[in-house]
C-alpha cells in the first residue's frame, strides 16, 4: 500500500524573494559557483530554463554521495516567488518514492522572508523513509546562498 506524504521546511532569509526565485530558476549555474561543495551542476535536457515544462537535471552531493535528480518545472508564480519542480529521474524516484515534487516558495514574514521547502511524495511502503535528511539538506542550501554576498 502506497503511503503519501508531506514535508515542509522553512527557512528566514534576508535576501528578497525574488533573488531566490531567479537564482533557481534562471541562474542554477550562481548556485553552483556559490555551492560547489553541495551543487555541482544543472542540466537543461529540454525547454528553455526557467520555463514551465522545462526538463532540467541538478548533479549534487548528499550524503556524500554525488546524485542526479532529473526534474520538470512543472508550475511558475513570479508574484508568489513559487517553483514546482516534478522529480521524473534519480536515485529519489528510481529507488526510493513513487513519486516526489519539490516546492520553494518565498513569501514576506515580518521584516523578513522566509524561504519554504515542501515535499509532497509517496512512499512505497513503511520501510522507506521521510525525506528529513533531504530537507535538512535543501533548508542548508538556502542557509548558505543566503549567507553569500549580495548579488
Amino acid at each position: 500500500m502506497a503511503l503519501s506524504g508531506k514535508l515542509i521546511g522553512y527557512v528566514e532569509i534576508s535576501k528578497t524573494g525574488d533573488i531566490f526565485h531567479d537564482l533557481f530558476r534562471h541562474k542554477p549555474d550562481e548556485i553552483v559557483k556559490i555551492t560547489p561543495d553541495k551543487v555541482h551542476d544543472c542540466e537543461l535536457h529540454e525547454g528553455e530554463r526557467g520555463v514551465v515544462g522545462s526538463v532540467i537535471s541538478w548533479h549534487y552531493t548528499h550524503e556524500d554521495k554525488k546524485k542526479i535528480s532529473k526534474q520538470i518545472i512543472e508550475a511558475v508564480n513570479e508574484e508568489n516567488h513559487m517553483i514546482v519542480f516534478k522529480v521524473i529521474g534519480g536515485d529519489l524516484v528510481d529507488e526510493l518514492y513513487n513519486n516526489f515534487t519539490i516546492i520553494l516558495h518565498v513569501e514576506p514574514k515580518g521584516d523578513g522572508q522566509v524561504a519554504t521547502w515542501t515535499f509532497e511524495f509517496e512512499k512505497p511502503d513503511t520501510s522507506v523513509p521521510y525525506p528529513t535528511s533531504l530537507m535538512d539538506y535543501l533548508c542548508n542550501l538556502v542557509k548558505d546562498l543566503d549567507a553569500h554576498g549580495a548579488h
